[in-house]
């Protein structure tokens, strides 16, 4: 009989919590955080098919929020208008009760690609979606 994986032990974003420089986000609904590789196909003498070596990589990531805070405003507009660039700690945890694991990861150096100051429509739930990237990161819990 083959084996099927247990559908409890699937994590539900539902559980997830982010944290900016400590501070628990609460208005965060979603977060995606990715590590990007970079490679180089290498010919090679002997085989059909070109290899491919890892040359780099970089982190990027999307936090999503409900528009509930000016969070992200106080932490960066006037930093922005002096022409300097803010720098953040994020950890992301997701501790689903179905599943014994937790998964909690660190990035550093998280810099927000944009700052929305404004985006809002009648009868529609304020959110904004905050992208970033980011120099290092740190599995904390796997």
């Amino acid at each position: 009989m083959p084996q099927v994986m247990d559908a409890s032990l699937v994590r539900s974003g539902s559980h997830g919590t982010c944290w900016l420089d400590g501070e628990l986000m609460t208005e965060c609904y979603g977060l995606q955080i990715v590590v990007n590789k970079t490679k180089e196909q290498v010919p090679r003498c002997g085989a059909f098919m070109a290899g491919n070596k890892l040359m780099s990589a970089n982190i990027t990531g999307t936090v999503r929020l409900y528009n509930a805070t000016s969070r992200l405003i106080e932490r960066q507009a006037e930093n922005l208008k002096a022409g300097r660039d803010s720098r953040f700690v994020i950890v992301s945890k997701l501790a689903d009760p179905d599943n014994p694991n937790i998964q909690r990861v660190q990035v550093t150096g998280v810099s927000f690609d944009n700052l929305t100051l404004a985006d809002w429509q009648a009868a529609q739930i304020g959110t904004i979606e905050a992208p970033f990237t980011a120099d290092d990161y740190t599995v904390l819990e796997s």
